[in-house]
């Protein structure tokens, strides 16, 4: 089988649970060829592939949404869009049920020239003009027409793409993403799934109502177009999956269908950790295996190293992970280290994971928003207890849900750094309590976090979606592709 696996700022560029899950479904399903469709937000990302590629990945995809920019428009043309096309675009922004395949028709018809001359055409102004109009009559229309352009452009830059051919597409989150998944299900008439590691709109929600740039009467329309991105995924997939069961319950509530809903657990290779290679060193080593990226929150974690230095002699911290990504955060970062004075602090980039799990006694994740860590599994599989924030599935992995096994680790409310430091200085000061939650968190990784176990449930599923393509059971109306 042909699988069109599509991401969104992940690999094969960026590290993360992401892009090692990628890896590992490509690598482990060697009698299927894969196409892996990526979706970057700069140009500037474009640094060196960070993974190996298998030989069974025959196409790699990449597409950067700030490319156009470069591209100066025409304005002023006119490209006679139907009324039904008009009604579909004013849809976009102001209903939440999008007629998403009369927008896919516009833009595989060939008819829309470039991304950049539409956004500048008559026919983009009248429909920000009726928008103002009919709905934002409050809102001076230069600020509704910018602010509509950068809204849009990343997606029309999406769904002008002709998506290559696959006999099964895998969108790995939402958004632009799922839109493109859509797109290639409409275009070529095959099953979508798709796979929610965490929920995208509420972390675009979250961004959103932080965020300064965004004037405040125009976040509710952003946060609602995400949504109505979503729901264009949910509408389209045939199989939607998550990792555990609260987000399986969020995607419900945002409107996913909840008989196309599984729940379908990361899983990691333990033959990979070995606890037994581990070994004690002097003094109390604090690790965090994390990309510097604002959504970890690395500044929350250090204001909670920052307490641990004073109440802990002979304490050593680790910072393991890339921090390219996001260059003025991980300057922040550093400001805000050398400001608290933290003491035996090491930040190491990009490392192996391994050599540091060998030696670590406690892990810390500080993170806003999660999916189901694997760096978090990683950490368990070794034998080392987790203190990390109530994110995601992190308190199912550490905190356990049905099994009687017990706790490998503490969970905390994001952003406190207090309760964070609190409960790292209780493992750091009581050696047989960190021994038993590192026993627990191997035990609930062996019994239900295995990659195989995942591995079956994709293969299972990518099988039933071949064979219901087969017999027909997939296939969207003439009508629908007209």
């Amino acid at each position: 089988m042909r699988i069109c696996l599509i991401s969104e700022g992940a690999y094969p560029r960026i590290t993360g649970g992401v892009s090692s899950w990628i890896q590992t479904i490509i690598e482990k399903m060697p009698e299927h060829e894969f196409i892996v469709f990526s979706i970057s937000p700069k140009e500037k990302s474009q640094s060196e592939i960070k993974y190996k590629m298998p030989p069974n990945l025959i196409q790699l995809r990449e597409i950067f949404l700030d490319a156009h920019l470069i591209k100066e428009p025409k304005h002023g043309i006119r490209y006679k869009i139907t009324e039904s096309e008009k009604k579909a675009l004013l849809s976009l922004i102001s209903s939440k049920e999008t007629d998403w395949d009369t927008l896919f028709q516009l833009f595989v018809s060939s008819r829309i020239d470039s991304v950049m001359n539409f956004l500048g055409s008559k026919d983009f102004y009248d429909v920000v003009y009726e928008l103002c109009s009919t709905q934002f009559a409050h809102v001076p229309f230069t600020d509704m027409f910018w602010a509509l352009r950068s809204m849009v452009l990343p997606l029309f830059i999406c769904i002008d793409q002709k998506m290559p051919e696959a006999d099964l597409y895998h969108s790995v989150s939402t958004g632009y993403a799922g839109v493109l998944g859509s797109l290639a299900k409409f275009q070529y008439n095959k099953p979508l799934i798709l796979t929610e590691h965490g929920i995208y709109t509420r972390e675009r929600e979250e961004e959103i109502i932080k965020a300064t740039w965004i004037k405040g009467y125009f976040k509710d329309i952003w946060i609602d177009y995400f949504y109505n991105l979503s729901n264009c995924a949910y509408e389209h997939a045939d199989d939607i999956s998550t990792l555990f069961e609260r987000n399986r319950e969020i995607q419900v509530e945002i409107g996913c269908p909840i008989e196309k809903t599984s729940i379908i657990p990361n899983g990691i290779n333990i033959t990979r950790f070995n606890p037994q290679l581990r070994v004690r060193k002097q003094g109390i080593h604090i690790g965090a295996i994390v990309r510097l990226v604002p959504i970890k929150d690395i500044k929350t974690m250090l204001q909670s190293f920052a307490i641990v230095n004073q109440e802990i002699t002979d304490v050593h911290f680790y910072i393991i992970g890339p921090n390219e990504e996001d260059e003025e955060y991980f300057n922040e970062c550093l400001q805000t280290a050398q400001n608290l004075n933290i003491t035996h602090l090491h930040f190491t980039g990009e490392a192996n994971v391994l050599e540091y799990l060998k030696f670590l006694d406690i892990l810390v994740l500080s993170s806003l928003s999660e999916g189901q860590p694997l760096v978090i599994l990683e950490g368990l599989a070794m034998g080392i207890p987790y203190v990390s924030t109530d994110v995601g599935g992190c308190k199912e992995l550490i905190e356990g849900t049905t099994d009687s096994i017990g706790s490998a680790g503490y969970i905390v409310p994001a952003m406190h750094f207090n309760l964070l430091a609190e409960k790292i200085v209780v493992l750091a000061k009581d050696e047989s309590l960190r021994n038993k939650m590192g026993e627990n968190g191997m035990k609930r990784v062996n019994q239900l976090y295995q990659e195989d176990m995942m591995l079956r449930r994709y293969e299972q599923l990518y099988q039933k979606k071949r064979g219901s393509e087969e017999d027909g059971g997939n296939r969207i109306s003439v009508k629908g592709t007209v």
